[in-house]
């Protein structure tokens, strides 16, 4: 398959990841995260968030997604979060089945929530007739590609303590998120009143396993067992934590979102140099580029004849727009071989 710019699950392994993976395949280790890699990856994560830090390792973001939300809120409670998040809109309805919990959606211009746009779900406390608000859920960055800067994520974070309520971020890409602002996870995270984390490393270079990451003690007394009902708990944990460590003591997780980052950037600057994309109208990147994402809208026939030799998805069809994604692994050559293929297709319109 040729590399394209559907999605950064799409990239393989990178060879530190390999290599970790197959160091820890020597001999026996106890399961369920009783082994040598667990504790030390435990404790690195409480280095990179804080001595309070819980890790609790998973199988995937949505097992990360529905466990952080299940250790804030029960069946009677309520989410908020932007119409565009994933637990909204890529999760299948899990939060709602597995936890029971109400989502309530909130249209925003980039994907970001801020305390005025949640306040509009916010409401109903102590009515029985309405479900409870017990959280905020956000995504750094957005699934628009678009970043939250310190000072919103604590204005949420202060929102939601104010009403007895919880803080999540679904952080899949953070890796992105961090080496864009050049913060660290902590200071996104802990420093900023995040009370759960979803932290993630498959979009980034690594083979599978996501974590949830339990930032407010409060939320971490039972955190264990719901784990374990959600089966989400992994017999050869080893193989989990071993990644982990290797993405945050090699310097992984940041040459990695560097380069695919960096790739965007490239791929919006050699854009911006058509005609088609200086001009309003037909052709227009729709958000910032701060991460490792484009949005781009550009007319039906021309999309769809690029998707015949490059695979991408597209976000909002009725409205021609399109999300192209960079990897780990994106060359400067495949970006330059996408856009003439582009350029290629536009001139014979």
């Amino acid at each position: 398959m040729k590399r394209g710019f559907g999605s950064d699950n799409h990239s393989g392994v990178c060879p530190e990841i390999l290599k970790a993976i197959a160091d820890a395949n020597v001999n026996h280790a106890l399961a369920y995260g009783d082994d040598e890699w667990c504790a030390r990856t435990t404790r690195l994560f409480k280095d990179t968030f804080g001595r309070q830090a819980e890790v609790y390792f998973v199988f995937n973001g949505t097992g990360a997604n529905v466990l952080s939300i299940d250790l804030m809120c029960r069946s009677h409670h309520a989410v908020v979060c932007a119409e565009t998040a994933h637990i909204f809109v890529d999760e299948c309805g899990a939060p709602q089945r597995i936890v029971g919990s109400k989502l309530l959606p909130v249209a925003t211009p980039d994907g970001k929530l801020t305390p005025e746009l949640a306040l509009s779900q916010m409401h109903g406390f102590g009515f029985e007739h309405h479900a409870q608000p017990r959280a905020i859920s956000i995504s750094q960055p957005t699934e628009l590609g678009t970043l939250y800067t310190i000072d919103e994520i604590k204005a949420l974070a202060d929102l939601a303590h104010s009403n007895n309520m919880f803080l999540h971020v679904d952080g899949a890409r953070m890796a992105n998120a961090a080496v864009a602002l050049g913060r660290s996870f902590r200071e996104m995270t802990t420093d900023a009143g995040v009370d759960i984390l979803s932290f993630g490393g498959t979009k980034n270079g690594m083979l599978m396993g996501e974590s949830c990451v339990v930032l407010n003690p409060k939320l971490n007394e039972d955190a264990k067992y719901r784990r374990k009902q959600m089966g989400q708990l992994c017999s050869k944990m080893r193989f989990m934590a071993a990644q982990f460590e290797a993405y945050l003591t090699q310097g992984v997780w940041c040459r990695n979102a560097t380069h695919s980052n960096q790739m965007a950037q490239l791929l919006y600057a050699e854009l911006m140099k058509m005609d088609e994309f200086k001009q309003s109208g037909d052709y227009a990147i729709l958000y910032p580029v701060q991460v490792n994402s484009v949005f781009a809208r550009l007319p039906r026939e021309v999309w769809t004849t690029l998707q015949k030799e490059y695979f991408f998805y597209d976000w909002d069809e009725a409205k021609n727009e399109v999300r192209w994604m960079c990897s780990f692994d994106t060359t400067e050559q495949d970006i330059h071989d996408f856009v003439n293929a582009l350029k290629r297709i536009v001139r014979n319109r």
